[in-house]
């Protein structure tokens, strides 16, 4: 992962950050000086608290950011305990000296309470035969909950088009109430474009963990809007997915849910991406990709078949993105029998059902993201029906739909 720091106490060189900066745990990438965001002068902590990515039967991954380089672990255990460590090592060397922290818990047992806690030590001095730490910071404990693959009912929320607002997330989370729901789908445009890395942590991040991330995981796709700006394409080290990339399956309890990244709205030769962007070959990637999915036992064993992504292939004009999606995907809808689709994108609500000719199943789009079309999207899936509601901002009830299984 890339190291990037924006904020230094005293006048550091330019080639001192840079020899401080030179080793990471993939392919180092560094950026103007002033674009790295780090903050030391605030002692050692945590810009971000622990969030809960890729969760399964079997596992789970932590994320967090320190504003130092560190040496980084885990600690868990299952109910109360923390009697067990774990930390990342790539290639026969453990993840160190760096500030972005993504740890996989591996052998977890299906359906069960963890506590945990990260801790992070600083690294003072690395030298070829000598490392040097300073001070050790550790997180409050927290716990999570392992998927049962055995569930006959899950429930979700689904957030979309939140556009750098980050008191939404509090705001729409809340129209729940005490309902009960075993993650979040984040699906796209989180933000206006990518600025930098605290953009991510005051807009997403934080805002997340303060409100359900630390105990109750959730699940992103980049919308069209997490394409742009000059930090897009460093956001992936701050996400963990179940296929370490950003369209992936997973099935939780009776559903199958395929996730696919629609890309950018506009033809890839537009003049505002400068040469530099290939979605084209990126969605058709995706469309093999999913047939070969699609064909698979377990997702044609599914009591239901869900598919979130971003750009409704309906219903949202005639921009290329939507069209493209269209052409390459609606006819895999159709012919897999997908129960039913969400999407966002369009900051205009709606629920459409199936229509002959057109899509045999109904296709749900979230409004946002200003006050008043802001939207939650509660799913509920048993073994015989999926329930799903659209509650606008203010509580009112703007949409429903019951799919019943085949």
């Amino acid at each position: 992962m890339s190291v990037k720091r924006r904020e230094f106490i005293g006048n550091i060189s330019k080639a001192g950050i840079l020899g401080a900066l030179g080793v990471g745990n993939g392919t180092a990438l560094i950026k103007d000086v002033n674009e790295l965001t780090a903050r030391p002068g605030e002692g050692h902590i945590f810009l971000s608290q622990p969030y809960l990515q890729a969760p399964a039967s079997n596992s789970i991954n932590i994320l967090w950011i320190t504003n130092k380089l560190c040496y980084s672990w885990v600690e868990y255990g299952e109910g109360d305990k923390l009697d067990q460590k774990a930390h990342e090592v790539t290639n026969g060397l453990v993840n160190a000296y760096n500030r972005i922290n993504n740890v996989h818990l591996p052998n977890l047992k299906p359906g069960t309470r963890y506590s945990y806690r990260v801790v992070s030590k600083e690294i003072t001095g690395f030298q070829p035969y000598k490392i040097t730490y300073g001070e050790t910071i550790t997180s409050d404990t927290k716990t999570f909950t392992t998927l049962n693959p055995n569930a006959t009912e899950v429930s979700w929320l689904v957030l979309n088009d939140v556009h750098d607002r980050p008191h939404s997330f509090e705001h729409l989370v809340k129209l729940n109430g005490n309902d009960p729901y075993d993650y979040i789908f984040l699906n796209g445009d989180m933000f206006d474009y990518q600025t930098d890395e605290q953009q991510l942590i005051d807009h997403l991040l934080n805002p997340c963990t303060d409100v359900f991330a630390a105990k109750t995981p959730f699940l992103f796709v980049r919308g069209n809007h997490e394409t742009r700006g000059k930090f897009a394409r460093d956001i992936a080290d701050y996400f963990a997915s179940p296929s370490g990339k950003y369209y992936y399956s997973y099935q939780w309890g009776p559903v199958y849910n395929i996730v696919l990244d629609t890309g950018e709205d506009k033809p890839d030769d537009h003049e505002v991406y400068a040469g530099i962007v290939d979605f084209d070959s990126y969605r058709r990637q995706q469309a093999a990709w999913l047939e070969k999915e699609m064909q698979s036992k377990a997702f044609k064993a599914a009591p239901f078949r869900v598919v979130m992504m971003h750009i409704p292939h309906f219903y949202s004009g005639d921009w290329h993105g939507t069209l493209h999606c269209r052409e390459l995907f609606a006819p895999l809808f159709d012919k897999y029998k997908v129960d039913l689709f969400i999407a966002g994108h369009t900051h205009k609500y709606g629920v459409f059902a199936p229509e002959k000719g057109k899509h045999n199943y109904p296709i749900i789009i979230g409004g946002g993201p200003k006050e008043g079309n802001r939207t939650l999207i509660k799913v509920k899936a048993s073994q015989q029906e999926i329930n799903l509601r659209m509650i606008r901002d203010d509580g009112t009830e703007v949409g429903s739909y019951q799919v019943k299984r085949r």
